[in-house]
């Protein structure tokens, strides 16, 4: 399944400084759906460089990260079980700045 995937606030300097990936993730074994609980974990083995508790937190993102899918709060579509498609775009943004 091809994805967009974006990080901002901070985030993509886990990510070699990188803000936007176009990448592919297939659902686990046996699954015919991508979650974004399969996705956060991909997301962590295969882009995370550095500091990963710095973005998650157990299996899922740290208070303070917003999370977009196709431009709608997951909190709005399921969290962790919503369903992902074919070219859709997810943005992490952090909301934690240092002062």
């Amino acid at each position: 399944m091809q994805l967009t995937l974006e990080f901002g606030g901070g985030l993509e300097l886990l990510c070699d400084s990188v803000k936007i990936h176009n990448v592919k993730v297939d659902p686990l074994d046996g699954e015919d759906k991508l979650t974004m609980k399969d996705l956060l974990a991909w997301v962590r083995t295969n882009l995370i460089k550095e500091r990963p508790e710095m973005f998650m937190k157990g299996d899922t993102v740290r208070p303070g990260v917003l999370v977009l899918v196709n431009d709608c709060d997951w909190e709005l579509s399921g969290q962790l079980s919503t369903t992902l498609e074919e070219k859709d775009n997810v943005v992490f943004i952090s909301t934690l700045h240092g002062g």
